[in-house]
């Protein structure tokens, strides 16, 4: 089977490192991404992809918009491939180029579909607090993440899992369950799945304020938004700006608390009912890090970021801010 891959981030990475070693596909081609200049040094750097197709001596193409980009579309008609595999590419597609392959052009999103369609479904469904996702192999038409459904696969997701995790973990997923269809598509054994658009959500490009925390919200809400947009959530203290970038919520109504955090709940039931304001520092753990009051529920800074600084561990920052009880986080920006 001759395919073209289009495709940019790590996420990618590993679905075209599985066709790149299957005997039964040939990779023509990659799209990706134009290079960006990183901050420092300046430098153009590769796409992760980029730097796979590489190693591999594969044709590399990285137009600024590819349905507007002549010589790109005239290669890749050339081609004559059987599919175009995409996988966070970055760009739409036109209609001209879905027709291309001889098969289909076929998508693989990182999310239970039509649930979290759009740019960015792992940071939203951990965002909203959901226990299960996966990933969903389609055929692409014009919409956005609306064409047929091929093949599903779920994973659960750990209280604690930030959006690297559960990227990483989809994105290998992700390739298995590609090669997995590409073989029963070939065969005809698989039936195309129309989509109930009424059951459909949506997963848009995360912006800046998305990642300002406001201490009002209950501890399971703003560990969801910690770690669905890990590692940039924001709070001040002492009138500069923080990161936290992991937590663990404690005693909130709904908590699935790990084991290595339940001696936490039996070792302070006084504080469980505190009336201390959101933002409040209101217990401090030995060897672990603070507990702040938010508007329902504890929440435990298990990691931080000042900034110019590297991340810390929570107990560090204890340490090294001489942090105290009665200290007062204020919201992100």
């Amino acid at each position: 089977m001759k395919i073209v891959f289009f495709g940019t981030p790590q996420f990618a990475v590993p679905t075209l490192e599985k066709l790149l070693n299957h005997p039964e596909f040939e990779v023509l081609a990659v799209v990706t991404q134009p290079d960006k200049r990183r901050e420092r040094g300046n430098k153009l750097t590769p796409t992760p992809v980029k730097a796979i197709a590489t190693a591999h001596n594969l044709p590399v193409w990285q137009p600024e918009r590819v349905k507007k980009d002549t010589e790109t579309l005239t290669k890749l008609k050339q081609l004559d491939a059987d599919v175009f595999v995409v996988v966070a590419y970055g760009q739409i597609l036109s209609s001209k180029i879905l027709n291309m392959p001889k098969l289909a052009c076929i998508n693989v999103h990182g999310s239970i579909l039509p649930k979290y369609r759009g740019a960015a479904p792992i940071q939203w469904c951990l965002y909203n607090g959901e226990k299960e996702t996966g990933i969903t192999t389609m055929l692409m038409d014009v919409g956005m993440d609306t064409g047929a459904m091929l093949q599903i696969a779920t994973t659960p997701i750990g209280l604690l899992d930030t959006a690297q995790d559960l990227a990483q973990r989809l994105a290998a997923i992700g390739g298995d369950l590609l090669v997995e269809t590409l073989l029963k598509l070939e065969r005809q054994e698989i039936q195309p799945i129309p989509q109930d658009n009424l059951a459909a959500t949506y997963a848009p490009l995360i912006q800046k304020q998305n990642y300002a925390l406001d201490w009002s919200k209950s501890a399971i809400q703003l560990h969801n938004q910690i770690r669905g947009f890990y590692p940039n959530c924001t709070a001040t203290f002492r009138d500069n700006l923080l990161k936290i970038t992991a937590s663990a919520p404690l005693g909130s109504v709904g908590d699935r608390v790990p084991p290595e955090l339940q001696y936490l709940l039996h070792k302070l039931p006084d504080l469980s009912n505190t009336s201390d304001k959101p933002g409040v520092i209101v217990s401090i753990i030995k060897g672990i890090g603070a507990i702040v009051q938010t508007g329902e529920g504890l929440l435990l800074l298990r990691e931080v970021q000042l900034a110019g600084k590297r991340p810390q561990s929570g107990w560090d920052f204890v340490n090294g801010s001489r942090l105290t009880v009665g200290e007062v986080f204020g919201a992100g920006s």
